[in-house]
């Protein structure tokens, strides 16, 4: 089993690097004999906002939070990110949750690889 940890720090819009990311372990997560899981900080703690409305043929991070967490993946988002942004637990994405530093750290020694963006 291989394990890939995803680190996202920008914001889900502006950029696409957040996004790209989601595209990445989404289809990661599809692949047979991988494990992953993706931690959301700084700005990246909004892509797992519950509600996002987005033009109609325009990506949504959300419903790509959520679809990477229904196949498996782990997603944590910095409560410390998330409390300076105003974002509660109420608030996430189905399939995230509110994480620390200390799981980051603890995923982090867990992957084989460790992928940020």
């Amino acid at each position: 089993m291989s394990k890939t940890l995803f680190i996202l720090n920008d914001p889900p819009y502006g950029t696409e690097r957040s996004y790209n990311a989601l595209r990445l372990a989404g289809s990661l997560v599809k692949q047979e004999g991988q494990e992953v899981r993706v931690f959301l900080m700084g700005d990246a703690a909004s892509c797992a906002k519950r509600g996002q409305k987005t033009p109609d043929g325009y990506y949504n991070v959300e419903r790509m939070v959520r679809s990477v967490a229904s196949r498996g993946a782990a997603v944590g988002i910095c409560g410390t990110c998330m409390d300076a942004r105003g974002i509660v637990e109420a608030e996430l994405a189905d399939g995230s949750r509110r994480s620390t530093l200390d799981e980051l750290t603890s995923w982090t020694t867990w992957a084989d690889r460790v992928l940020v963006f």
